[in-house]
């Protein structure tokens, strides 16, 4: 049954008291607490392991075919934004990615970092809005 929530930490209240079964999130959120032990993690959703949680499966290998799904951020300009401000934002954006501090950050929160080209970056957001598109077709929902 789901069972909507208002963020994260309501739905990881719920899964540690075990009123509810188990969530879906994203890796920062849930990683703290599975290290303290007092979540399980059953798998991720990526399509390869996690480097934070190597012993875990994906949900492919668990068994659910198709079932990849990567939580992801990124930075976004206005449409008419230069090329060479965009380029400069990609550019320092790939620098302090590499930055000591970000890497251990970043690595603590079970975060990996997906430098893409802008011309990519552009071709995961139009893929992923079809894939949303096609799921909640999939899915029969409906919205107000």
């Amino acid at each position: 049954m789901h069972v909507p929530f208002r963020g994260g930490p309501e739905a990881l209240t719920e899964v540690m008291t075990g009123r509810v079964d188990f969530t879906s999130m994203g890796m920062s959120a849930a990683l703290p607490l599975i290290r303290d032990g007092k979540l399980t993690a059953l798998a991720v959703s990526t399509p390869t392991r996690s480097k934070a949680l190597p012993d875990v499966p994906t949900t492919i290998e668990a068994g659910l075919p198709d079932s990849d799904y990567v939580y992801w951020m990124g930075l976004f300009a206005p449409a008419k934004t230069p090329p060479a401000i965009v380029e400069r934002l990609r550019a320092e954006t790939q620098k302090a990615l590499k930055h000591p501090n970000v890497v251990e950050k970043f690595a603590a929160q079970g975060i990996e970092p997906m430098p893409l080209s802008p011309s990519e970056f552009d071709a995961l957001v139009k893929k992923e809005i079809q894939t949303n598109i096609a799921l909640v077709k999939a899915a029969g929902l409906k919205f107000n």
